[in-house]
């Protein structure tokens, strides 16, 4: 048995060094290889995809079922493993995967290849693969595809949540979908990343905050941050992200008492800032009585000409609209007269701005 072992281990050994030879390739030097290596990346939410391989080239070979033989595992590239990296949990074609560094291989198929994903990753193509080092086995089904001569993999059809990988070689492609868990993966970096110099700024706090609010995640944690944040610097941005998280927990008493203190501290930009905001969700006419007090209250600031064109574009009074965009135009900076001048037109149209 040891003898037979030993026999097989020098095949391999010979065949790796008679076609490394083949190619001027060596195992010690750092030389240019027959196949080149490559890296591709996607980034799903914050979880980062790392593909690395190596682009063997077809060569008028017939590759399936003859350089790559069918049923038999393969290391899906060439050299090296080919490796795939996840920074996070994900999901392969719906099933679970740790995060981690993976030897990825694959069985062709005529009509089905299995995508293997191993525990270990440092091995020289897929000469020592062993099964019992799976971390996953998953089923996929190769496609007709354009011819391509140097293997490939890429990365699309992405989402908020999955991306598809492709791998690509001759007339085949085989694609495996990933998915991720994003607001699983963030909610639970967000006390890692807020131990960082973040944790002294009250922009970091308020991002969280806002990013689990606009989740509809984790609201008492939301009020935690929002917390934590006032008691670096308040601020209207902060006081108004609490204020919405107390509504969508039904406090509604204490959310309105602190809307009207965020706005009482509020710039007048910020307050216009708020008033489009309230507009995109439309609920206008609470925004046409933002508009109107800043106006009131900051008559020379040239925005808040731009907040009382949107009041009297909505009522359909075209000419007091362009007369105050018009004036909004003369006072703006440079950088912001082209976007005013686009909506000059529009109101000399007679074309409502606030649809």
């Amino acid at each position: 048995m040891l003898k037979q072992r030993l026999t097989i281990a020098a095949g391999v050994v010979g065949f790796l060094w008679s076609s490394l030879a083949a190619v001027g390739q060596s195992t010690q030097l750092n030389l240019p290889r027959d196949s080149q290596g490559a890296t591709v990346a996607q980034r799903i939410g914050i979880t980062d995809v790392t593909i690395k391989y190596s682009r063997p080239l077809v060569k008028k070979r017939q590759i399936w079922d003859k350089v790559v033989p069918y049923g038999q595992v393969w290391r899906a590239g060439a050299n090296e493993n080919t490796v795939i990296t996840f920074t996070d949990p994900v999901t392969v074609e719906g099933k679970a995967l740790d995060r981690g560094t993976y030897g990825l291989h694959m069985i062709p198929g005529k009509d089905e290849w299995v995508v293997i994903f191993s525990k270990t990753n440092t091995a020289w193509g897929s000469f020592t693969y062993k099964e019992s080092e799976d971390a996953l086995r998953v089923s996929v089904k190769p496609q007709a595809a354009e011819f391509q001569e140097a293997l490939s993999y890429d990365f699309s059809d992405p989402t908020a949540n999955t991306a598809v990988a492709t791998l690509r070689w001759e007339k085949v492609a085989v694609p495996f979908k990933i998915g991720v868990d994003v607001d699983q993966v963030v909610s639970a970096s967000l006390p890692k990343q807020l131990r960082g110099l973040s944790q002294y700024t009250w922009d970091g706090w308020d991002d969280a905050g806002n990013y689990l609010l606009a989740h509809k995640l984790d609201l008492n944690e939301a009020l935690n941050y929002e917390d934590a944040s006032i008691k670096v610097e308040e601020r209207y941005d902060n006081l108004m992200t609490k204020s919405k998280v107390l509504d969508a927990m039904g406090k509604k008493d204490e959310a309105a008492a602190l809307h009207q203190k965020a706005l009482a501290v509020a710039s007048p930009i910020q307050v216009h800032v708020y008033a489009v905001q309230l507009l995109g969700e439309k609920k206008r006419d609470e925004a046409f009585e933002v508009f109107k007090k800043n106006a009131q209250a900051h008559p020379d600031l040239w925005f808040v000409h731009s907040g009382m064109a949107r009041v009297y574009s909505a009522q359909g009074d075209f000419d007091n609209a362009v007369k105050e965009m018009k004036v909004a135009y003369a006072k703006a900076p440079d950088q912001n007269k082209p976007f005013i001048e686009t909506f000059i037109k529009r109101l000399e149209a007679k074309d409502d701005i606030t649809r």
